[in-house]
């Protein structure tokens, strides 16, 4: 039998992260586990430490089987990292090392590298500069031939997720996706999150959906900006084409936002907003001619909040800012990441999991929608830190406004 010692060190009893291990181990056929060690912390602020001995029948198992642990924060060996350079443009060589969204390091001569940019489904290039070794995550399209890239999952040590406070409404909120859970209070948690973040110096990013401006939640979104609780705003095309056909027009996908009901011709106000900020140039120079005065991106561009706008198949238009070439997009976003405390996500399935899968693990995540398909797919593809509040997001956002009323700073 070949063995291996892995390790678990911090709050993985309150985290789950040795139940999830220890059922990992056992669910292997030809895979044996003994617990040769454990410290258990015995409050909050005390960790726990185990050793357990993993043994497989053959390498391939046992590499199998560690690969998985390890992607739950288990570490083995100090060994160092083994490097590979890339064989051609946006390739990465064979076994390449696939990051999650955890704290991670990777040994290089004997020493320990933070990899920066943590983001999970990406490798990890290493590089030497200034006489210092360095290490960060590398999207696949940007990888180029010659960089060293790690491989395997030796010299990599991955940080457990820390324990979640019982005490916490979101113990309580995180436990499940259902919609039978108390609104008001989830939402006063989330604005709590959001007063720490910034009290700390965080950035809280808010990601919206074009329902946002259907269902007239827009001014709630605008207070929230004006009042300076939002720093950076990601959207498509569709938020920010209805949110300026709203503002010229008064209406979204045609209806009147103050009566609710179709107007005459207005199938094509949206497509004709479109066009009024291409003639003028973009967004900011619509602002600044006086063509758009109000609205969710005005108030952006008045208050300084930079905004992401990705583009998709189906985009009207689209608007000047709006980023066509998803390579350049997914950049854009991620410029934005550093320094995120609070990640807000309402009425977007598609562009809450691309930024999900962007966020490190430390990110407080809050996922919105009416329907549970997109927090149980945000949280399917990996990004677990995700709390999910399942209500109408007209709902949500008045209730946040109505939290966060005060201006920052002024609270």
């Amino acid at each position: 039998m070949l063995s291996e010692m892995i390790h678990l060190e911090g709050h993985v009893i309150d985290s789950l992260v040795l139940s999830k291990v220890l059922d990992i181990l056992s669910s292997y056929e030809g895979v044996r586990y003994e617990v040769r060690h454990a410290k258990i912390g015995h409050t909050r602020e005390e960790i726990s430490k185990f050793e357990i001995l993993v043994q497989a029948e053959t390498e391939e198992l046992l590499e199998q089987v560690l690969e998985e642990v390890q992607l739950h924060g288990a570490n083995f060996s100090h060994k160092n990292a083994h490097l590979v350079p890339a064989p051609k443009d946006g390739v990465f060589p064979e076994d390449f090392y696939s990051t999650t969204n955890l704290e991670t390091f990777v040994r290089v001569h004997n020493r320990w590298l933070p990899v920066e940019n943590i983001e999970m489904d990406c490798g990890v290039v290493v590089w030497h500069d200034d006489h210092q070794w360095h290490a960060r995550t590398i999207p696949m399209a940007r990888v180029k031939q010659g960089d060293l890239i790690v491989v395997g999952h030796e010299g990599i040590r991955v940080t457990p997720p820390e324990r979640r406070d019982p005490t916490s409404v979101f113990a309580f909120m995180g436990s499940d996706v259902s919609s039978e859970k108390p609104k008001e209070r989830a939402v006063r948690g989330v604005a709590e999150e959001v007063r720490k973040a910034k009290a700390k110096g965080e950035k809280v990013l808010f990601v919206g959906g074009p329902a946002i401006i259907h269902t007239g939640a827009g001014g709630y979104l605008e207070q929230l900006i004006r009042n300076g609780w939002i720093d950076v705003l990601f959207a498509g095309n569709a938020l920010a084409a209805h949110d300026i056909e709203s503002a010229l027009y008064g209406t979204s996908l045609g209806v009147s936002l103050e009566l609710g009901s179709p107007v005459r011709h207005g199938h094509q106000h949206h497509i004709r907003a479109i066009n009024r900020i291409r003639m003028a140039g973009g967004i900011k120079e619509a602002v600044e001619q006086g063509i758009l005065t109000k609205g969710v991106m005005c108030t952006c561009v008045k208050h300084g909040v930079p905004y992401v706008l990705a583009g998709s198949i189906r985009d009207d238009g689209p608007l000047p800012d709006v980023i066509t070439d998803v390579l350049d997009a997914q950049d854009a976003m991620r410029a934005h990441v550093p320094g995120l405390g609070v990640a807000i996500m309402v009425a977007t399935t598609l562009h809450s999991v691309a930024t999900g899968n962007m966020l490190p693990a430390s990110v407080r995540v809050f996922c919105v929608d009416s329907d549970a398909d997109t927090v149980i797919k945000l949280t399917d593809r990996g990004t677990h830190q995700t709390f999910p509040i399942v209500t109408d997001c007209h709902f949500f956002m008045k209730e946040l406004a109505l939290q966060l009323i005060e201006p920052f700073g002024k609270s």
